[in-house]
């Protein structure tokens, strides 16, 4: 039995999108900084003397480091979140687990990634100069795209975000 397309399926997606676009990565930020900012110095802490010296830079031996924006990977939880409510067919409470662990897998490799840079630091800073230019251009995309395609095999969704819509919509305006 075939689906019917509906723009009730996809107007809530859309308008919460809308929303998100409008607040910005602020909301991503407000959240995710306090998340991943105290992991950090926590687990910093198991190796090193550590001080927070404000709730985004921690010194460590011979260096402080400060977490920007970008360090707590914003756009990576906004991407996640676009590619969720522009994939249809999914229910609600699939859709919140699928958000869910995305975003715990992002949160989860940012702080890895920024303890590991934290500790090269401190060994050298031409290559941590390296490895986080690396990680910035690189693995950052990586590490989104092989959460998305993960979960995508584990929930077995089938649409592809945006695409799925639009071919529903050409189908439904080709309707007599």
């Amino acid at each position: 039995m075939k689906k019917k397309i509906s723009i009730k399926n996809l107007l809530p997606r859309y308008l919460i999108l809308l929303i998100v676009a409008f607040l910005g990565l602020e909301i991503f930020y407000f959240v995710f900084s306090p998340l991943t900012v105290y992991p950090v110095f926590l687990i910093l802490g198991l190796f090193f003397k550590t001080t927070l010296l404000s709730e985004s830079t921690i010194l460590i031996p011979g260096n402080e480091i400060e977490l920007i924006g970008a360090c707590i990977a914003g756009s990576a939880y906004s991407l996640l979140l676009i590619l969720n409510l522009a994939t249809p067919d999914i229910k609600i409470k699939q859709r919140l687990q699928l958000l869910g662990y995305s975003f715990v897998a992002i949160l989860s490799l940012n702080i890895l990634r920024i303890f590991l840079l934290s500790v090269l630091a401190t060994k050298s800073i031409f290559y941590f100069n390296l490895v986080h230019m690396f990680f910035w251009y690189v693995l950052s995309i990586v590490f989104v795209v092989a959460i998305w395609i993960y979960l995508t095999k584990k929930f077995k969704i089938k649409k592809i975000p945006f695409y799925s819509d639009i071919k529903s919509l050409h189908k439904l305006t080709k309707r007599k």
